[in-house]
C-alpha cells in the first residue's frame, strides 16, 4: 500500500458553502462524508484529490424523519444511525435490518447512506434495497435543488449522475402501505458481497394475492437491476406466484447479466438468483415493511 498523499480537508456550514467549494476545487477536490471507500482508494493511490470536502459538518444532514409520507435519511446520516434508529424500525424495519449486515460496525460507524450511493460501489447493500422501495435522492448543488430515482443516481460501477457541485442531501423512501410485505438478503463469503436482493409484495385485502411485486438484484453486476418480466410474474395468487419462482429468477438474471469478479463466476451468480429469490419471497411473506 502506498503512502497517502498530502490532502486539505474543508469543512463548510452549509450545503451552498460545500457546493461552492466543490465547484472552486473542481478536478483536485472530492466530496468528503464517511471517507470508507474513498480513503481507501486514495491510499491506494487509485484517486487523487488535494481537498476533500467534509459535508459532516454540516448541521442537519444527519437527520431522520418523517417527511411528506416519507422516510427521509439525511445525506450523512451513517449506516449504525440508520440501524439503531427508533423511527426506522418502527416504520421500515427492513431498512433497519440491511443496515445492520452492512459491512462491519467500524464502517457503520463511520460511513454514510450518502457516501455510499454517490460513490456507487457495485456491491452496495443499500442501493439494491432502495432501488426496490422506489426510493429517491435529494440533490442540491449551485444551480439549485433536483430529485432523481435510485436507477438515475447510480449510472453504473463507481458513477453516479451527480455534477462536480453536487450534494446528495437525503434519501426519501415512501412509506409503504399496511399491506407491503419487504425482505433483503445477501451472500457473502469474502470482503464484499456476491448477491443482494431485495424483494417488495403488496397483497389484496385477503391477503392471499399478490397485486404488485418488485424484485431487484445487486452486486452481481455494474448497478443494481430489476426486470418488468419478472415482477410480472410475481403478481397473483401466492400458490400460482411460488410455481414461477423459477422463471422469474431466470428472467432477473438475464435482465442483470452477471459478471465474473472476485466474488464469484457469472454462472454462481445466476444460480443465487435462483436461490434468494425463493429465499426472500418466503421471507417477505411472513413480515411487513413496517407500521404506515
Amino acid at each position: 500500500m502506498m503512502p497517502l498523499r498530502r490532502f486539505t480537508i474543508d469543512q463548510p456550514k452549509t450545503v451552498k458553502e460545500a457546493a461552492e467549494m466543490l465547484a472552486h476545487y473542481g478536478e483536485n477536490g472530492r466530496l468528503y462524508a464517511g471517507g470508507t471507500e474513498l480513503l481507501l482508494a486514495m491510499k491506494h493511490d487509485l484517486l487523487r484529490y488535494e481537498h476533500l470536502v467534509d459535508v459532516k459538518t454540516v448541521a442537519g444532514l444527519d437527520k431522520i424523519e418523517i417527511h411528506n409520507s416519507s422516510l427521509r435519511i439525511g445525506g450523512t446520516a451513517t449506516h449504525r444511525s440508520i440501524e439503531m434508529s427508533r423511527l426506522v424500525q418502527e416504520r421500515l424495519p427492513v431498512v433497519a435490518e440491511m443496515a445492520r449486515h452492512v459491512a462491519n460496525v467500524r464502517v457503520r460507524a463511520t460511513g454514510t447512506l450518502g457516501g455510499n450511493i454517490c460513490f456507487a460501489e457495485p456491491h452496495s447493500d443499500p442501493a439494491t434495497l432502495l432501488l426496490a422501495l422506489s426510493a429517491k435522492a435529494r440533490v442540491q448543488g449551485r444551480s439549485g435543488e433536483k430529485t432523481l430515482t435510485m436507477n438515475e443516481t447510480i449510472v453504473g460501477a463507481y458513477e453516479s449522475a451527480l455534477a462536480p457541485d453536487e450534494i446528495l442531501t437525503a434519501i426519501e423512501i415512501p412509506l409503504p402501505a399496511k399491506s407491503a410485505r419487504a425482505a433483503y438478503l445477501k451472500f457473502q463469503v469474502h470482503e464484499r458481497p456476491t448477491l443482494g436482493l431485495a424483494l417488495v409484495l403488496e397483497l389484496d385485502g385477503s391477503g392471499h394475492v399478490i397485486t404488485k411485486a418488485t424484485a431487484v438484484v445487486g452486486s452481481v453486476s455494474p448497478k443494481p437491476c430489476r426486470s418488468e418480466k419478472a415482477d410480472a410474474l410475481l403478481v397473483g395468487p401466492k400458490d400460482t406466484v411460488e410455481k414461477r419462482l423459477s422463471e422469474a429468477a431466470q428472467l432477473l438474471a438475464d435482465a442483470a447479466d452477471p459478471v465474473d469478479d472476485l466474488e464469484g463466476s457469472a454462472e454462481y451468480k445466476r444460480h443465487l438468483i435462483g436461490v434468494y429469490l425463493r429465499r426472500a419471497f418466503v421471507k417477505a411473506l411472513s413480515q411487513s415493511t413496517g407500521e404506515n
